[in-house]
């Protein structure tokens, strides 16, 4: 068996911290909404303009390991060259990711001609 609902329609029946019926919003009239538009709204911007930036390039990165392995060298190689700043990479919470980028700058920068 269950008990009967209670409705507080009167503020005399009202119980505190309950809140009571909510009112009804406005009607949006055509007259308010016929406002003009200010030159620095996007709405108001030229038509030949481009409304989206043009994507960029995706940049792929690697791990220390991957560029150890491309580069034929250790690990530790790889570590201290970014340490010393020869290698552009990120901090990745405790893990360092190079550009791929970087390393094919690296490579091109480092190449001696030996003849």
């Amino acid at each position: 068996m269950t008990m009967p609902q209670r409705t507080a329609t009167h503020a005399a029946y009202a119980r505190p911290g309950v809140p009571g019926p909510r009112q009804m919003p406005r009607p949006i009239s055509a007259a308010s909404m016929a406002r003009p538009i200010g030159p620095a709204h996007p709405a108001a911007m030229p038509v030949g303009r481009p409304a989206v930036p043009a994507p960029r390039a995706a940049v792929t990165f690697l791990t220390v390991a991957e560029v150890a392995s491309m580069m034929r060298v250790s690990k530790m190689t790889v570590y201290r060259l970014v340490h010393a700043g020869d290698l552009a990479a990120v901090r990745v919470g405790r893990s360092f990711r190079v550009p791929e980028r970087a390393v094919q700058d690296y490579l091109r920068d480092a190449y001696t001609d030996i003849a």
